[in-house]
């Protein structure tokens, strides 16, 4: 269905999201209810994948999108309350995440015609699935320090090098991969935003076991990987203002659907406090409460962020979004435990489905503590938010080296 939003009620739109999410949510998908979000990416990865193209089938992939690039051109007003209501009706986790919420909009802003031509309709008709090929081993946070190398051979770039911490790498079609080009450059200079495909003999992807028990996000190892070389956004050398202008829509209205995942767990909180008995102390209480309305003034501040400027930057007002939300998931995971209390102490492995690993069994508190501890971390680092926030929201000098 197409449509610019422009005489659509919000309220009356509501109510369509939730209506057809009602209605498409059972069955088969029904097992998908509140299941994939973050620290739990490994479950039903074929179902959710299976679920794009349901969503797709009700025109409910790419809201936002231009309708002349396969989406509905809704308002943002509009878009917050799709991933709202779809958050609040128990939707999974996005599969295409990284393709509908990172990339696509990085094509339509920066790549070439031929290029949305041949990957915007796979990424929205939920065909196509791709992950991030950004961090390495000595380029986490700071990403101006890829050594990952990509060289012209005829018609083919050949890449070599390693990237890490890379989500859903395993499952994914398609990786768009930040490499160096130009020989003897260094930091944001001679930078490259390639488009490499997954399934070929120069690619290996390894696993990474985390605390929790699952591996969502890999160790991607290349080693005379190829793509065509007319599949790079932008011009060769413009790498490090493509990957700023995904960054900036990695911060936008997907991660509305974060805030109602943080507000359904900060339930399982309160119902856990409840039933052991944590709710009757009053500094408990006050925890909670506090909680809570962290957990409103993250969405007020998404929502009064939700813009990139004609250079796909970030407003000031979002450059503390990460920093913020990170340090509530933290908090949040350390007042699930202490509710708990002796509960807190005792999980257990069983076998795994695959495989001879075991894996941890454990509620959704020690799930969401365990994947907190990581929240400060990935994603840029609390130091390098703090370093954003000084250097480009309030024009701090950077401390000569």
């Amino acid at each position: 269905m197409e449509s610019t939003g422009a005489q659509i009620d919000e309220q009356e739109f509501r109510r369509e999201v939730a209506d057809w999410m009602a209605e498409h949510l059972t069955g088969d998908f029904a097992i998908l209810r509140h299941r994939g979000g973050p620290g739990d990416e490994h479950a039903f990865v074929e179902e959710r994948m299976e679920w794009e193209r349901e969503l797709a089938s009700g025109g409910w992939t790419g809201v936002g999108w231009p309708v002349e690039h396969g989406g509905r051109g809704l308002p943002i007003a509009l878009e917050v309350a799709f991933h709202e209501e779809y958050a609040r009706a128990g939707g999974p986790g996005r599969a295409g995440l990284i393709g509908e919420g990172l990339l696509g909009p990085t094509l339509i802003h920066f790549a070439s015609p031929q290029i949305q031509k041949r990957f915007l309709p796979g990424i929205v008709s939920g065909t196509e699935f791709w992950c991030q090929g950004y961090s390495e081993p000595n380029a986490g946070s700071d990403l101006a320090n890829v050594s990952t190398r990509a060289r012209l051979e005829g018609d083919e770039w050949v890449i070599d090098g390693q990237k890490v911490w890379t989500s859903l790498a395993q499952w994914s079609d398609w990786c768009f991969v930040v490499a160096r080009t130009e020989e003897g450059s260094t930091r944001h200079h001679g930078l490259s935003y390639l488009l490499v495909p997954m399934d070929q003999p120069g690619i290996e992807v390894r696993p990474i076991r985390q605390i929790t028990g699952t591996a969502e996000f890999n160790e991607v190892f290349f080693d005379g990987a190829r793509t065509a070389a007319d599949l790079v956004v932008g011009a060769p050398g413009d790498g490090w203002k493509v990957a700023m202008g995904t960054l900036a829509f990695e911060r936008g209205v997907l991660t509305l659907g974060q805030q109602m995942a943080f507000d359904r767990e900060l339930g399982h909180i309160v119902d856990a406090a409840r039933r052991t008995g944590a709710i009757d102390n009053p500094v408990t209480r006050q925890r909670l409460v506090q909680l809570w309305m962290r957990v409103r003034i993250m969405r007020w501040n998404a929502v009064r962020a939700l813009r990139v400027d004609e250079n796909v930057a970030l407003p000031r007002e979002a450059m503390i979004n990460k920093l913020y939300w990170a340090e509530l998931h933290r908090d949040m995971g350390e007042v699930a435990m202490d509710v708990l209390g002796l509960e807190a102490t005792t999980t257990r492995y069983s076998e795994a489905d695959e495989g001879d690993a075991g894996e941890q069994e454990m509620s959704a508190l020690h799930k969401l503590f365990f994947f907190s501890r990581s929240d400060t971390i990935y994603g840029g680092s609390n130091e390098i938010q703090r370093n954003v926030i000084g250097e480009r929201a309030l024009g701090l000098p950077r401390e000569p080296r």
